[in-house]
């Protein structure tokens, strides 16, 4: 992708945030459009594309998920992870899988019982239905996802593509941000997650797709913004997505952010050359005055609330007793049903209705690995081990991927504090197992792909 064709599509999706946010409706136009356009990218594609037009489908979707839900667009809750379930198996269906995925098939099999359970123990005021919808529409999605991608090779400019067809969405979704909250500072009340601040949806869900967004528009800044122009372009886009993250309150999706970010800079710093070294520690610098900078501004725009909500601290400045905010104890009413339950759980979506049941409360849980070890027992175990150990053995024999554990790691940390409510760590979890390739040609080679082809003992 040239430098222009770069700035159109950013244009293009400022206009599009400012669009939807003139008139909502506009919402459902692009959802349509989503649909539409990406099958027929899929359909038309050359043979030798199409596993490359399906990951760009599918992260244009995980990138868009949160903003279409803000703004009303969706037709179903949950359409984008059918969506990236629609396109894998376009894939799926034309073009041949590079490996036998024994292990994400088995991960598949052993989600069934759980349903079996649930089915079993249904009462007259549930909705199996919705229920399976909701707790495993996530996790299936992933195992297709994982199907798919598993020892897929693909080149690292198509891979960096991918990584931008996700964060451009992301770009629309600030700039709705900006117009739908224009003064922060008067929505902020307390240290608790501000909803205003999200776009009048949930802040964990936009913290966590603005914290990917923040991921991918660092690693632009690092290797693909090859002259100023396109590193101011990349600094002011990554500026603006991460105040607007910082500001919604929900701590969970920026530190992601930061730890992925971490792990990139750590191995990519790692492996290039000196000359690469001296510019990425400049680099590094300029990313830090950014940071602190966007980090003022919020805690100017918040009244210096948000230094105390990372500090675990509330409006008056005193320590709260719960860093978790309440999820603790869901965990540990999770973690006891599955030791009352331990072999086949407790069924899906059933967790939700025993906790009412017994404690009064109706909250859908936010940890995935108890979740899935109380509602599916130790087929869960047996389930999540898999998917722990499958891309570290992975990783093993295949040492390309400078983003590994970067996306390792939002796969992990966010179903671990947000559960699996959105397709992207789905999504990401598949990006893992991808053979990522470099060209041997010296032409047209782009800067990035030069200063990363020695990462292979990463």
């Amino acid at each position: 992708m040239n430098n222009f064709s770069y700035i159109k599509k950013i244009g293009f999706h400022v206009l599009l945030g400012l669009a939807i946010y003139a008139v909502s409706f506009l919402s459902k136009v692009y959802l349509f459009a989503i649909c539409v356009y990406f099958a027929n990218q899929i359909l038309t594609a050359k043979p030798s594309q199409k596993p490359v037009q399906v990951l760009l489908a599918c992260a244009y979707v995980v990138g868009s998920e949160v903003f279409i839900r803000m703004t009303g667009g969706n037709f179903l809750y949950e359409a984008s992870k059918y969506l990236v379930i629609l396109f894998v198996f376009m894939g799926l269906f034309t073009t041949r899988l590079p490996s036998q995925p024994i292990g994400y098939i088995m991960y598949l099999f052993l989600l069934l019982p759980g349903i079996i359970v649930a089915g079993l123990n249904s009462s007259p005021g549930s909705n199996l239905r919705t229920d399976i919808a909701f707790n495993l529409s996530g996790p299936v999605c992933l195992g297709i996802v994982a199907l798919f991608c598993y020892k897929r090779k693909i080149s690292f400019q198509n891979l960096n593509k991918v990584l931008l067809y996700m964060a451009l969405p992301l770009v629309s979704m600030t700039i709705y941000l900006f117009f739908y909250t224009p003064d922060v500072r008067a929505t902020v009340t307390g240290t608790g997650s501000n909803f205003a601040a999200s776009g009048g949806f949930g802040p964990n869900q936009v913290s966590t797709v603005l914290g990917l967004g923040m991921f991918v528009l660092t690693a632009r800044f690092f290797m693909l913004s090859p002259n100023l122009f396109l590193k101011i372009i990349s600094g002011v886009l990554l500026a603006a997505m991460s105040f607007r993250g910082v500001v919604t309150f929900s701590r969970g999706g920026i530190l992601t952010a930061l730890f992925m970010i971490a792990a990139y800079l750590f191995f990519y710093f790692r492996k290039v050359n000196i000359k690469a070294k001296f510019r990425i520690t400049r680099l590094v610098v300029i990313f830090t005055a950014l940071a602190l900078s966007v980090w003022l501004i919020s805690s100017l725009q918040t009244g210096g609330l948000i230094e105390n909500r990372y500090a675990n601290r509330d409006a008056l400045g005193r320590e709260k007793e719960d860093v978790t905010t309440g999820r603790s104890d869901l965990i540990s009413f999770e973690f006891n049903e599955f030791l009352n339950n331990p072999v086949f759980g407790v069924g899906v979506g059933k967790i939700k209705i025993l906790r009412e049941q017994k404690e009064g409360l109706l909250a859908a849980s936010h940890n995935e690995v108890s979740r899935i070890l109380a509602e599916h027992g130790l087929f869960g175990v047996f389930a999540f081990s898999i998917l722990l150990l499958a891309p570290m053995l992975f990783r093993f024999k295949n040492k390309n991927n400078v983003f590994f554990y970067s996306f390792y790691l939002f796969w992990f940390l966010t179903v671990n504090h947000s559960a699996m409510r959105i397709a992207a760590p789905a999504f990401v979890y598949g990006l893992c197992l991808l053979d990522v390739r470099f060209k041997s040609k010296r032409v047209n080679k782009s800067p990035a792909t030069k200063l990363v082809k020695n990462t292979g003992n990463s």
